[in-house]
């Protein structure tokens, strides 16, 4: 298995095939993926590319990083492992609204 680069600040437009081109200039690429909004299908604006191996991933690091692509400027960096115990995220906790206890009801009679 190759070595998986993050790509961030990518142009919406750019599309997966633009992308391999685009890191194909430095080494051989095994796989490109531009993560998509689940809803709408539209670019999330970052994605990753998989390298060949590690020293095709750091000459690509090294040369496309602050590169631009379609008007924007590039953020390369190599791809943090996905961690076990990420869900569909923003999980945990209460959530921000509801909940919190009930408010003082009414007026308060006095005697």
């Amino acid at each position: 298995m190759g070595t998986r680069l993050y790509v961030g600040n990518l142009d919406y437009s750019t599309t997966e095939a633009e992308l391999a081109e685009f890191f194909e200039q430095v080494a051989e690429v095994v796989s490109v993926n531009i993560v998509t909004d689940q809803a709408t299908g539209r670019s999330r604006g970052f994605g990753f590319v998989e390298m060949a191996d590690q020293s095709a991933a750091n000459q690509a690091i090294e040369q496309l990083n602050g590169k631009n692509l379609g008007g924007r400027t590039l953020n390369v960096s190599e791809a943090r492992p996905k961690r076990d115990d990420a869900g569909g995220g923003r999980g945990g906790g209460r959530g921000g609204y509801g909940g919190g206890g009930g408010g003082g009801g009414g007026r308060r009679q006095r005697y």
